[in-house]
């Protein structure tokens, strides 16, 4: 069974980036769709499910207006605590991602965590949380944020 959550999270950091006003779009040459739990690390999207009834995203070329851009893929087990790991290990990912501290950040982190999780397996981290990045003012960022 695949169970999969999406959560939202402000954190503070002292992180420059380049944001763009307006909306995130991109031509139709640099955009394609896939599934949200095929995303990777380095990408960037125009849109995110806003339920989990929808399954793909718009991944967009980085130099373009966009929503968010993937920072971390970590395996996490799944228990009662899951957010709060997501959050720990999100937060964990951003300095070295970005090459600067989380503290006093423009940006506020979203994940989304695939689970695919089978109760008879012996695998301990059955999960992957899949963290992004947005502008903590709502703006479309423009080019990517890795250092």
């Amino acid at each position: 069974m695949r169970v999969r959550t999406l959560q939202t999270v402000y954190v503070a950091g002292a992180l420059l980036a380049a944001c763009a006003g307006g909306t995130a779009t991109a031509s139709p040459t640099n955009s394609h769709t896939v599934k949200w739990i095929d995303l990777q690390v380095g990408q960037c999207v125009a849109d995110l499910p806003p339920d989990l009834s929808r399954v793909t995203v718009t991944v967009v070329d980085c130099a373009t207006a966009h929503l968010a851009e993937v920072y971390l893929r970590a395996p996490v087990a799944v228990n009662a605590a899951v957010a709060n790991v997501a959050n720990q290990r999100c937060n964990a990912g951003l300095a070295p991602y970005t090459g600067q501290s989380a503290t006093g950040s423009p940006y506020s982190i979203t994940y989304l965590i695939d689970s695919n999780q089978d109760r008879t397996g012996a695998d301990p981290t059955p999960s992957t949380v899949i963290c992004l990045l947005q502008a903590a003012n709502g703006q479309p960022l423009t080019g990517s944020v890795h250092h």
